[in-house]
């Protein structure tokens, strides 16, 4: 069964108030749709139009987009072009689709551009320090010299006349950073060309496009802190542009006490360590992908010149330092109505207790089980009771129509008549790439009114449902003091590896 959302939402962080996006016009609504498993992780789709049949003609047209260039660039499919390609002879012309010449021209440009920081055989090294996660041992300076060596070679050669690709080398070559970038583009393309629909918001993993008659509020989301309720870094407002986010914090591998991030510097075979986080605004996907990922692996003053090329591109960028280098035109994008100071409340105590320490916070990390034939995300509330099973905090909520938001009869029968359907809390989030399917959310001791709450016992509370479907409850009480704890829990039908994570900020 197709699940589409009208008016709001996909996964709303209850943080505070959301802000204002474009109120459509006349009779215009926003509709969306959120999958999971999609090229490796997350999708939500934004339809504004005054039709859901036409919303929904949008959404299919766009899925069987990402399908069809999927079935093209994946290097994980067997059967996919792309695969096909790279099982042919060495030195051996092969005619390609437009699309994967187009894809491996744009390998090749930026390659040039970037001075080889972006590399489609950046996988010889990526490969090399997997090995070394699983060994428990760095990469010897050797073999490092070995990958650079492979990586700097010309690996195929491109036929503009006769379309065709001559592999070179038997390097292993991945198409990811401009692949999801490529797609993106090309269906929100599709949804606007198959339907009448006023403007599409398509987001991967934290990579977007936004085209048509709409602003779309986005959030970037905090590097040094990157749960899903987090307080985002910025709140842009981003109107036919593409925004592309590429960073280490959540992707990488541990060896030792070190963790390495995913992204390799193609000139040196080794995971970047200098930028944490680099967000790009720009005219089209997949200059945005492109720039977001170079501006890792490149020195802050290396990536201001290449942006400099780039007409109307703004960036933030994330050193491991934690400073924030932004461009000129930044906080133009910024919305104008958000206002990031907010007093903090005293603790709320009734006699004795002791307030929560501000230096301990609550993580809880879920997995969403993977159910075939059904991509899209279960909804689910998350909330925190006390010893008296009285609601101190919602920490999110998630869901599509409103109408449907009962069938989470726990959350609903406690929070059904507060609740308010208000689209201004929708925003987009663009981040690095997480896994699909995983998501943290935090809680810092605080009630819904901003104030610390006593230490003691505490019921953390998590229902997942599906339309006509399950409706799951786990609960978990934990007691909170001044001590680091953990538990984990099996999970049920909808989520598993459910963790709770007390510690030390």
């Amino acid at each position: 069964m197709k699940i589409l959302a009208s008016l709001l939402i996909g996964f709303l962080t209850l943080t505070g108030a959301a802000k204002k996006e474009d109120t459509p016009n006349n009779n215009q609504r926003l509709y969306v749709s959120n999958y999971e498993n999609v090229l490796g992780t997350s999708l939500a789709f934004k339809f504004t139009s005054s039709s859901e049949q036409e919303a929904a003609k949008a959404e299919d047209a766009a899925m069987a987009e990402i399908d069809r260039l999927s079935s093209i660039f994946s290097a994980y499919e067997p059967n996919s072009e792309f695969s096909r390609w790279m099982k042919k002879d060495l030195n051996q012309p092969v005619k390609v689709s437009k699309e994967l010449f187009e894809m491996l021209a744009l390998f090749e440009q930026w390659k040039t551009r970037t001075g080889g920081a972006l590399d489609a055989a950046a996988a010889v090294a990526g490969n090399l320090w997997s090995d070394a996660a699983k060994k428990h041992q760095l990469p010897s300076q050797t073999s490092l010299n070995v990958a650079v060596s492979a990586m700097k070679q010309a690996h195929y050669t491109l036929d503009p006349v006769a379309q065709t690709a001559t592999r070179l080398t038997n390097a292993p070559l991945v198409m990811n950073t401009f692949a999801k970038s490529y797609i993106i583009n090309r269906a929100a393309e599709a949804a606007l060309s198959a339907s009448k629909i006023s403007a599409v918001v398509v987001n991967i993993g934290g990579d977007l496009v936004v085209k048509g008659d709409v602003t779309d509020l986005v959030n970037v989301t905090n590097p040094k802190a990157s749960a899903e309720n987090d307080a985002p870094i910025a709140h842009l407002l981003i109107r036919d542009k593409a925004v592309a986010t590429s960073g280490n914090y959540r992707r990488g591998v541990q060896i030792g006490k070190h963790w390495y991030s995913h992204i390799i510097d193609p000139r040196t075979a080794k995971p970047v360590e200098g930028i944490i986080s680099a967000t790009v605004v720009a005219s089209d996907a997949t200059t945005a992908g492109a720039l977001a990922t170079a501006f890792n692996v490149l020195s802050v003053r290396e990536s201001q010149a290449l942006a400099a090329a780039f007409p109307g591109t703004e960036y933030l960028i994330v050193t491991s330092k934690g400073t924030v280098v932004e461009s000129e035109g930044w906080k133009k994008l910024l919305d104008p109505t958000v206002n990031e100071e907010k007093a903090v409340e005293q603790p709320v105590l009734a006699g004795a207790e002791k307030p929560w320490d501000a230096k301990f916070e609550l993580d809880i990390n879920l997995e969403l089980n993977a159910i075939a034939g059904n991509g899209h995300r279960p909804f689910a509330a998350i909330w925190v009771e006390d010893a008296n099973k009285a609601v101190v905090r919602n920490l999110a909520l998630w869901y599509n129509k409103t109408k449907w938001i009962p069938d989470l009869r726990n959350w609903y029968r406690i929070n059904g008549e507060s609740f308010k359907a208000d689209k201004n809390n929708f925003a987009s989030v663009t981040g690095a790439t997480r896994s699909p399917g995983k998501y943290t959310i935090k809680w810092d001791g605080k009630n819904d009114k901003g104030a610390y709450v006593p230490q003691g016992k505490y019921t953390i509370i998590i229902e997942t449902a599906k339309e006509h479907g399950t409706d799951e409850i786990l609960r978990q009480e934990m007691e909170f003091k001044k001590s680091a704890k953990k538990v984990n829990v099996t999970g049920n039908v909808e989520i598993s590896n459910v963790s709770f994570d007390f510690h030390k900020k």
